[in-house]
């Protein structure tokens, strides 16, 4: 089972952004690997670091942790669902400046070159309710930058492969240092040097690459999903962006989906309604066949359960809510309206709810408890 990330970083749900930094910045140093060369243990507790501040310094990528965990990235997202997906050089580049030259890249002895990543992919991929509810591995075509072929960079000679470079500036508190990325290399510590007659300007060609994306069951409509590394490539030694994947869910023709549950409406005729009846009704995965007893009425819910979405959390389970409606005929012959006309004074057909039928309120008040 994964560690929660606020307790991996040593924080409170409530944590504020500087919190969440401060306290990434304190694990991340404790367990560099320039301060434990060799130990794989602390090179696992710093991937750790760097996966729950990748999440939780993120709004909205916070916000689906809050609500769904783990679930909510596992497969696709977070660092490719266990932090396998994020290596060293891909933690320096997002977060190195966190570290504030205190240590440089990974293996460089507090002094290595970081490394560029490409811009990232955005996709939308539609889904059926039986997709989401199943889960599902789609195959997508996307169009990528990657580096040509026979394409030779060299170092650049403005920050000399760093990748940054260095300002000094007088304040009246004394000399202050910051780095920023080289705008020769654009960070990636080199420069181009040969390319192919179809290469861009930066040595890129643009490629059809079909891609593999597992999704979990339970996902919701506007959720982003993310796969490492299959974004473009950006110039020299970098590390391609990211695809972000995001979810839209097809309308389905007879069910509707509220968060986990499903509800489904019922019509029945006033017969059916009188004198029971066995119904085959809508599922996700197929019909299913429920007993009607006799005499019921038009607004009751039935509730079967585990018979809707499957929690994105691994909880359950949601349920299936059929709504009852007895369908009034809009035009009768006149044997019909005479037999109805007789009914009026029958005592049968007066309305007689018993105290134990709940009210449309109570029954809209359970649906939701």
């Amino acid at each position: 089972m994964k560690k929660d990330f606020y307790e991996i970083l040593g924080i409170s749900k409530g944590a504020d952004a500087a919190e969440i930094k401060k306290a990434y910045r304190k694990s991340a140093l404790k367990y560099h690997p320039d301060k434990n060369p060799g130990d794989k243990e602390a090179e696992e507790n710093f991937k750790l670091a760097a996966e729950a501040y990748e999440v939780l310094s993120d709004p909205q990528k916070k916000a689906k942790y809050d609500q769904y965990g783990h679930q909510a990235f596992d497969g696709s997202g977070g660092f490719g669902g266990g932090h396998g997906g994020m290596n060293m050089d891909d933690i320096f580049s997002q977060f190195g400046d966190i570290f504030g030259g205190g240590f440089g890249g990974f293996g460089g002895g507090g002094g290595g070159p970081r490394r560029a990543k490409g811009s990232n992919l955005r996709i939308k991929v539609k889904l059926t309710l039986e997709e989401i509810a199943n889960g599902v591995e789609k195959k997508v075509k996307v169009k990528r930058k990657v580096q040509a072929k026979g394409v030779t960079y060299k170092t650049c000679s403005t920050c000399n492969g760093q990748g940054q470079v260095m300002r000094v500036t007088n304040t009246i508190l004394g000399r202050m240092q910051s780095a920023s990325t080289c705008p020769a290399c654009g960070g990636s510590g080199q420069i181009l040097d040969r390319k192919p007659s179809e290469a861009d300007a930066q040595g890129m060609v643009v490629e059809d690459e079909t891609v593999s994306i597992k999704i979990p069951a339970g996902v919701v409509d506007g959720m982003q999903l993310k796969v490492s590394n299959k974004g473009n490539d950006a110039p020299g030694n970098s590390i391609p962006g990211d695809l972000i994947v995001a979810i839209e869910e097809l309308e389905h023709e007879f069910l509707k989906r509220e968060g986990e549950n499903i509800h489904f409406d019922l019509y029945i005729s006033f017969p059916e309604a009188v004198l029971g009846v066995s119904k085959d009704i809508e599922a996700i995965n197929g019909k299913v066949r429920i007993k009607l007893e006799e005499g019921i009425q038009s607004g009751k819910i039935l509730r079967l359960k585990g018979k809707g979405i499957p929690s994105i959390n691994g909880y359950g389970n949601g349920d299936l809510l059929v709504h009852v409606n007895v369908w009034t005929p809009k035009t009768l012959n006149k044997e019909q309206k005479q037999f109805f006309e007789n009914a009026l004074n029958d005592e049968h057909f007066v309305p007689s709810p018993e105290k134990s039928e709940k009210s449309f309120f109570e029954k809209v008040k359970d649906m939701f408890s």
